[in-house]
């Protein structure tokens, strides 16, 4: 356990955790697999002891977010409708990308920010994003919001982890990581509640379906 937190002293204090902090959220959005969060929020619990620099780890981890959902965005708008298509309709992939298309088409760009807080969600809205060629500008507006959003509360929430348990990092690491989980279950289930009685007053209005179909096809900001 002590090698473990000496190698980790060790990589938070080097100058490079940076570059690697930003090339991680780079990655995660577009390849989310990759556990940007954990990285950052690792960052800010050894920023409590000084190093890494927080604003530092703030600043990169916004900057390489932004720059992986330009490129999921890219991808999106490159060859990402014929991508799309063929999810299979009953998997998971495809379900979350429809929940990025009525969300693009109820709330426009402010879903990035929603997104940004639903395990992988960020890339189904980006790819979707690009896929229906929403206005690259707003995207980029919506997306700065986002990304800057995210580095702050992850990093803050990784802060607060090592002030609780300065000489312990290993439980602020814990602390920080079960106060993400609980903001992400909540978000979780907030959307879920939303979303099951959204259905509920669709099922009984008539046509209710049949409208909500036509409003995923283009989102409402995209003209």
């Amino acid at each position: 356990m002590m090698d473990l937190l000496d190698l980790l002293h060790q990589t938070m204090s080097s100058p490079w955790v940076y570059l690697a902090i930003f090339a991680i959220a780079v990655l995660d959005g577009f390849f989310p697999v990759v556990p940007s969060e954990t990285a950052v929020i690792t960052a800010g619990v050894f920023a409590a002891s000084g190093a890494p620099y927080l604003p530092a780890v703030i600043l990169v981890a916004a900057a390489g977010a932004l720059v992986g959902d330009h490129i999921s965005y890219t991808i999106g708008r490159v060859g990402g409708a014929r991508l799309l298509d063929r999810l299979p309709p009953d998997g998971r992939r495809r379900a979350a990308i429809d929940w990025a298309r009525r969300g693009i088409a109820t709330r426009g760009g402010l879903i990035l920010t929603v997104a940004r807080y639903v395990p992988g969600g960020r890339t189904a809205v980006t790819l979707t994003m690009g896929a229906v060629h929403y206005p690259r500008r707003r995207f980029l507006a919506f997306d700065a919001l986002a990304a800057g959003s995210w580095g702050l509360y992850s990093a803050l929430v990784g802060y607060l982890g090592g002030l609780a348990f300065e000489q312990d990092p290993l439980r602020g690491l814990l602390l920080g990581l079960g106060l993400a989980l609980t903001v992400t279950v909540l978000v979780e289930v907030v959307r879920w509640l939303r979303g099951h009685r959204r259905g509920a007053a669709r099922a009984d209005e008539p046509g209710g379906d049949a409208v909500s179909a036509g409003a995923v096809s283009r989102p409402a900001d995209a003209r």
